[in-house]
């Protein structure tokens, strides 16, 4: 199950870069989401169990400036992604030490939907031109976010 229909991936890809992407790009992004917010909840795990705490809250997570900067334009486009599929999918991966707070959980799609549009926005900064991402910019555009979260 992906994090979001095709639907709203195409609609939420085309308003943040003016991308076409379809349901074959969609696997791909979703491996990506949930990769990123795992890495994110992996530090503040670290973060969490640093400070003496057993649960990972919002302010752990080492959410930069951009990536806030992405969350708040992505709540400017008024596109929602729903809990339960992002919570489906990080169940598929390696349990964490710590839980997390349900603030933190609440939090998910919004970051979810950060990581979206920066995501979307790197492909033009990677290739201006590019209309259709192919496999290679993916690549280029995973091995950025690799470098920076």
């Amino acid at each position: 199950m992906a994090v979001i229909g095709v639907s709203r991936f195409e609609r939420l890809f085309r308003a943040a870069a003016g991308l076409d992407v379809d349901k074959d790009d969609l696997k791909r992004y979703s491996d990506f989401v949930n990769k990123k917010l795992y890495d994110l909840l992996l530090v503040g795990q670290a973060a969490a169990s640093a400070n003496g705490r057993d649960v990972i809250e919002p302010w752990d997570l080492p959410i930069t400036r951009g990536l806030e900067e992405s969350i708040d334009e992505f709540r400017g486009l008024e596109e929602e992604l729903e809990l339960r599929p992002i919570l489906e999918q990080l169940a598929a991966l390696p349990p964490l030490r710590l839980d997390y707070s349900a603030e933190t959980e609440g939090r998910f799609p919004e970051i979810v939907g950060g990581l979206s549009l920066a995501l979307a926005r790197t492909f033009r900064l990677l290739d201006p031109e590019v209309k259709n991402p192919r496999s290679e910019h993916w690549e280029r555009a995973f091995r950025v976010f690799d470098l920076l979260l």
